[in-house]
């Protein structure tokens, strides 16, 4: 697909100022996107639930430039205030994007965003400042060049856009569930852009949890991008590829059917699978801590002698995701109460469900 636009340039003197605002939810993926290639293309497909309490909002004001220049014109607050590291990797995605939005160049742009949620708290802030971004700026297009979309055409654009900033970020544009990269049994998919599934996920799972166990607010020792490349000359690459389209559909049909227990299965499998990749990587690295599998353990003890159906997932970090139904919520309180009372505390833990995805603020 295509969305190179080399005629997007509007009149500098019907520029009014304005401004787009819109509030995009993180995601948690079921199966991992965890290897790419070319630009921001998976090696795999990926599913994610949407989050719902976990949250960027992002707004763009923006006015004609008094001198038209050929670099971008654009300052970037972060919660209020100036961030030049944030700044920089914001200004070298709009300049990628400028093929797309060429009229980006003839503006002046405030930039501002800001987190439900603190950084490095287990939850993918990239997925939702990107994804944020992205529908703001495809907003942009629609008021500036009169660009008429229908919404499924408007979500697939922004999903694209915001891939190319964060690979999880094209999952965050759609409400409940949504699967990146092609997959033969559906046809709509992609590996350029998402697409929302939540028409597939069965009623049983809607009003899931998400509670997520901070175990380390510690920046990570190897990043997501740096552990993305070492899959390239992975001993196991080829076939985690496969494995992973696989998992992908036997996932798909038993969140269509409401198992919960097969899929709960798939789910614990997958996070423990992305972990394994991590430690035989070339050089091998852990990111778990001790108290990560602790909390694994207790998780599956207390499934077992409860009859609960509470699982876990994890992030490329040592922060653990417990996913169960809504109707298990003090069930699972009193577990945490019990085995990890430190947990209770709101620094040590978001309680989050599956949310409705994005919403435009203005």
């Amino acid at each position: 697909m295509d969305y190179n636009n080399p005629n997007g340039i509007v009149s500098t003197e019907q520029i009014p100022e304005g401004m787009v605002r819109w509030k995009s939810p993180s995601n948690i993926a079921l199966i991992k996107y965890w290897g790419k290639h070319g630009n921001q293309l998976p090696r795999n497909p990926s599913i994610s639930f949407t989050l719902e309490a976990a949250f960027t909002e992002t707004s763009i004001q923006y006015r004609a430039r008094r001198e038209y220049g050929s670099g971008l014109e654009f300052s970037f607050y972060f919660e209020g205030e100036e961030n030049p590291a944030f700044g920089e990797r914001i200004g070298r995605y709009l300049n990628a994007l400028l093929p797309i939005f060429p009229f980006l160049k003839q503006l002046s742009l405030e930039i501002r965003s800001g987190n439900s949620f603190p950084h490095s708290s287990g939850i993918a802030s990239s997925a939702s400042s990107m994804s944020a971004l992205a529908l703001c700026l495809c907003t942009m297009e629609e008021r500036l060049l009169g660009v008429e979309l229908d919404n499924e055409a408007f979500d697939r654009k922004a999903s694209y856009v915001a891939r190319l900033g964060s690979g999880s970020a094209a999952r965050s544009v759609f409400p409940k569930m949504a699967l990146w990269g092609k997959l033969n049994e559906v046809a709509a998919s992609s590996d350029e852009f998402a697409i929302g599934m939540a028409a597939r996920l069965h009623e049983r799972f809607h009003d899931f949890r998400d509670w997520i166990l901070i175990v380390s607010r510690e920046v990570k020792s190897v990043s997501s991008t740096a552990g993305h490349d070492m899959m390239n000359n992975h001993d196991f690459a080829e076939a985690r590829y496969a494995q992973a389209r696989r998992k992908t559909h036997f996932l798909m049909e038993h969140l269509s059917h409401g198992q919960i227990v097969e899929a709960g299965k798939v789910i614990e499998e997958e996070a423990l699978t992305l972990h394994g990749l991590m430690m035989c990587s070339m050089p091998g690295y852990v990111l778990m801590e001790p108290e990560t599998l602790q909390i694994i353990r207790a998780i599956r003890e207390f499934r077992e002698k409860s009859g609960v159906q509470v699982f876990f997932t994890l992030d490329a970090g040592p922060n653990v995701h417990m996913l169960y139904s809504g109707r298990d919520e003090e069930a699972v309180e009193d577990f945490i109460k019990t085995r990890f009372p430190q947990y209770m505390e709101p620094e040590r833990s978001i309680r989050d469900k599956l949310g409705a995805g994005p919403v435009q603020l203005d």
